[in-house]
């Protein structure tokens, strides 16, 4: 391990304020753990705490129906297929991290997750079948066998959704678990020893749950979801700003892999100047034949990759670049016309119809697609437990680190991985919980993160978006990093100002300050990294080198200065 103070690429060390500036909370709330965010991994999460502990209270951005799971076209990866097993999944995975996977974490993903995804049948989820009954499995980029599980063609993350809260509001009616909707969390509490104790959040909302209150709780579940709307382009909904990254960044907690940003490469291309969220066309496409060709037909994949245009995302996002960059064209396509159109009606219903309301139609012609920002790989580490570097503070789902996803996820494991930890954190929690540890922090021992408060006009969100989107996406460069790290520190010396014409605390200005702070240690971590791995493309370090194959962490300290390690991952057998 080599450790370093983060730096802001501009000369000096980076530096992270303490909290976002908000007003002193006006009411409270009580429960024994608290689990903020609704796809995924915080529904299973609560629903499987409720079985054991009185109180869950679950906080949600927007409605529960709207979490990130919502969007997953995909599909959930298992080694379902007696002819599959979970070291062959384990095998792929391994590969698509690029070295340095956490080799136990995967372990315990391809293990568990056959289970997992049984349970989640036997809750109600309607995956599609084959004539004989069987769930219908098909394959993505990176896999080597059939081991993707779909519902609705293309509407996996809708079913699984719908599932998990159809049962949760089965349970609803109980006292013990309650939910409170279009609710942002401001910042972590915290007990004298830096233990995490609860959250302060704001509530859009009526009467006493409305504005900025205290929820105060034995153990915190960050399932907050990604930092896509870092970017000007991505495919995650609008709530994806990072909010929970940025609030355990704050409070102190390990960070991890934050570089590793996976872009989509086909993404449907708009038009120049499109931002927000972009209609993602599913790797599943290609995995019932579809292929990529640049403007003259030429089909670029063949030859670069054994698995061609199935090859894993970083390596065809990275090979769309270079011909987009060698044709000087802002796109490629996707050639889907072969499949004919009724089973891409039947098969990819939702995204026919998504293509046909903006004007494509992939029955009869090319897709116009190119690579836009699509998942997190790195965020706050954890241990095999979903537990954080700071105590009492647990993360899973896109928002956490657990070594799975290494420097590039593999296609349909990130719906898995949210599963299977979600279930480890619950049995962790309800067994340290009914131990005695984690005891509740009296109310007045309860505070904010100490250190300066910040806050980022909504305005400001498309400079940092435009300032990332530059010079630390998709292709970087040190003198690309240099910039954005200049353009994002001056923005972060404006969010110190409290002075007269700040901007007024609310939902949308502390998200930009979110975006801001994860901006920030993203950027640092992606100049500290002189190599290209995974999701990590260094136009000026093409090549992976073995003396970075490792993770870097960050953790902000109590004065404000965030400190890196690096962490060489054991050589790993990738044959």
């Amino acid at each position: 391990m080599t450790e370093t103070g983060a730096d802001a690429t501009d000369g000096g060390p980076l530096r992270l304020p303490g909290r976002l500036r908000a007003p002193q909370p006006g009411w409270t709330a009580q429960a024994d753990v608290i689990v903020v965010g609704s796809g995924i991994a915080g529904l299973t999460t609560a629903l499987r705490l409720r079985q054991r502990v009185d109180r869950v209270l679950l906080v949600t951005k927007t409605v529960l129906s709207e979490g990130s799971t919502l969007w997953a076209q995909g599909g959930i990866a298992a080694a379902l297929d007696p002819a599959d097993s979970p070291e062959d999944h384990l095998r792929d995975t391994l590969v698509a991290g690029v070295g340095i996977c956490d080799v136990d974490a995967v372990r315990a993903l391809v293990t568990e997750g056959p289970q997992r995804v049984r349970e989640l049948v036997a809750l109600g989820a309607e995956f599609d079948r084959d004539a004989e009954g069987e769930i219908k499995l098909t394959r993505e980029g990176g896999h080597h066998r059939d081991r993707i599980a779909h519902a609705g063609g293309d509407a996996t993350g809708r079913e699984i959704s719908r599932a998990l809260i159809a049962a949760l509001h089965r349970v609803q009616d109980d006292p013990g678990i309650e939910v409170v909707e279009h609710a942002l969390v401001v910042d972590l509490l915290l007990d004298a020893g830096g233990r995490a104790c609860g959250v302060t959040l704001h509530v859009i909302g009526e009467g006493q749950r409305d504005g900025v209150g205290a929820a105060r709780a034995r153990a915190v579940v960050l399932a907050t979801g990604g930092l896509g709307q870092v970017y000007a382009a991505t495919t995650n909904p609008s709530v994806a700003t990072g909010d929970g990254l940025a609030a355990a960044l704050r409070a102190g907690a390990e960070v991890a892999d934050v570089e590793f940003v996976q872009f989509h490469p086909t993404v449907l291309w708009l038009g120049a100047g499109s931002t927000g969220q972009q209609p993602l066309i599913s790797e599943a496409v290609r995995g019932e034949g579809a292929f990529l060709v640049d403007r003259d037909g030429v089909r670029f994949m063949e030859g670069r990759h054994p698995l061609a245009d199935l090859a894993p995302r970083d390596v065809v996002a990275r090979a769309i670049a270079e011909r987009m960059r060698e044709t000087r064209e802002d796109h490629v396509y996707l050639d889907a016309r072969h499949l004919g159109r009724e089973f891409l009606e039947e098969r990819f219903p939702t995204i026919v119809a998504r293509c046909r309301e903006l004007g494509f139609d992939p029955a009869t012609e090319l897709l116009p697609v190119a690579p836009a920002e699509h998942y997190a790989s790195g965020g706050v580490r954890t241990d095999l437990h979903g537990r954080s570097s700071v105590e009492g503070l647990y993360a899973c789902g896109e928002v956490s680190c657990t070594g799975v996803h290494g420097a590039n996820r593999l296609a349909s494991n990130s719906l898995l991985e949210g599963l299977v930890f979600a279930h480890r954190i619950a049995d962790d929690l309800s067994a340290r919980l009914s131990a005695g540890e984690l005891p509740p922090v009296p109310p007045g021992q309860a505070g904010r993160p100490p250190g300066a408060a910040a806050l980022l006009p909504h305005t400001s969100r498309v400079d940092v978006q435009a300032a990332m989107t530059a010079g630390a996406g998709a292709v970087r460069t040190a003198e690309s990093l240099r910039h954005t790290a200049i353009a994002l520190t001056a923005l972060a010396d404006q969010s110190l100002d409290d002075g007269v014409g700040a901007p007024e605390p609310g939902p949308q200005s502390w998200e930009t300050t979110n975006l801001l702070h994860v901006g920030q240690v993203l950027t640092s971590l992606a100049a500290r990294r002189e190599e290209t791995r995974g999701g990590h493309v260094r136009d000026d370090f093409p090549e992976a080198v073995d003396a970075w194959r490792g993770n870097q962490r960050a953790t902000r300290g109590r004065d404000g200065v965030v400190t890196t390690t690096f962490h060489l991952v054991p050589e790993q057998d990738l044959s």
